[in-house]
């Protein structure tokens, strides 16, 4: 058996990439433990389908000169997963439109297209809420990782099969001692002008954290998750600015994969992280994440695994009071447990799902 899994690979400089390619597969292979699975993301893709511009795509379409079609036929089952959260507009309508457009002609091969668990939305546009219609009609099952997608969904016309979880608590938990006590994620993308969050605000409150903190004698690590690449918003670059300008004594974590990444993160006592998938990575090792948000995506998925700590930038008027006292209750080592076990319940629901599909080699 063969799946493709659609925008998400194990290679990518996003470690919440990896996380979302090694999840998948892993939700894949428990459900057909004989499963062959074959990554395309940016970065990381066969000749045959030359998703770069959307004329590429169309013209291959009509010529078949690479084999696209052929190609996209030999799979069993292909898994859309949007890079997590880029079933929307807020990234471009671009990026949405390749997506889209690979999704259609994956479609057009026979063979059936899930969309993978992912947030839903927002669309801000009349074409792009156009583009989320015909891919919610085309998919064979959709699922959403959080309630306000499925809500967001059944509002475009085409309700979710299945309302889970993220797919990164489907990776096994690292068995590593609590060595670290705060590891502070800091994000390239919202470290340098962004359409998210005022940027120098964002300095401040991450500046002015890590000085309370430390005055209220923590220790503090700081994580890149989105390591080396020619992307701007690297964490890279940022993590090694504020070491060197605010923080030359702390501890600095660049990791070289994933496995190191979530080993990083099981370490610690606390991580407060202003990527999403470094607070998911760290609750699906058991360690408590204060997430500080940019989007609606943080929110919604965190509850609905019963997590009520996110902070929310855009929003919030005292982010690092919250976030401090957020790392002094009680209730959050042992909330965090009962979060991996919420959210690893509720992906057996997606393993139903695929095990009950009609694949493209039995039809």
């Amino acid at each position: 058996m063969r799946v493709l899994i659609l925008w998400a690979d194990d290679s990518s400089p996003n470690l919440g990439v990896r996380a979302l390619g090694r999840g998948t597969a892993a939700l894949v292979q428990s459900t057909w433990p004989d499963a062959t699975v074959v990554y395309q993301n940016y970065g990381h893709r066969v000749r045959e389908l030359p998703f770069g511009r959307i004329r590429s795509l169309v013209k291959e379409r009509v010529t078949s000169e690479l084999g696209m079609q052929r190609w996209l036929a030999e799979f069993d089952l292909i898994i859309d997963t949007r890079s997590g959260d880029s079933f929307s507009d807020i990234y471009g309508i671009h990026r949405l439109a390749v997506m889209s457009t690979v999704a259609e002609f994956a479609r057009q091969s026979g063979v059936p297209i899930v969309l993978g668990p992912q947030t839903i939305g927002p669309f801000e546009t009349v074409r792009g809420r156009a583009l989320a219609r015909a891919s919610l009609r085309g998919a064979s099952i959709v699922m959403a990782r959080d309630t306000e997608s499925a809500d967001y969904a059944r509002s475009l016309g085409r309700g979710v099969d299945l309302t889970t979880t993220d797919v990164v608590f489907a990776l096994p938990v690292p068995d590593v001692p609590r060595s670290r006590d705060i590891v502070l994620n800091i994000s390239g993308l919202l470290w340098n002008e962004n359409p998210h969050v005022d940027s120098r605000r964002y300095r401040e409150v991450i500046t002015g954290l890590y000085d309370r903190l430390i005055t209220d004698g923590r220790e503090v690590t700081l994580l890149a998750h989105v390591v080396r690449s020619t992307d701007a918003d690297s964490d890279v670059a940022a993590v090694e600015e504020f070491a060197g300008r605010f923080a030359p004594i702390a501890e600095v974590v660049v990791p070289e994969g994933l496995d190191e990444v979530r080993a990083v993160l099981a370490s610690a006592a606390v991580v407060v992280g202003s990527r999403m998938h470094a607070c998911l990575n760290a609750l699906s090792v058991g360690t408590p994440a204060i997430p500080l948000a940019y989007s609606r995506k943080f929110d919604s998925l965190m509850r609905n695994v019963g997590w009520d700590r996110t902070i929310d930038l855009r929003t919030h008027d005292d982010p690092i009071g919250a976030t401090v006292r957020a790392i002094d209750s009680d209730e959050l080592a042992l909330d965090a447990t009962i979060v991996g076990e919420m959210a690893r319940e509720l992906l057996k629901g997606a393993r139903v799902q695929l095990a009950g599909m009609q694949l493209a080699s039995v039809r």
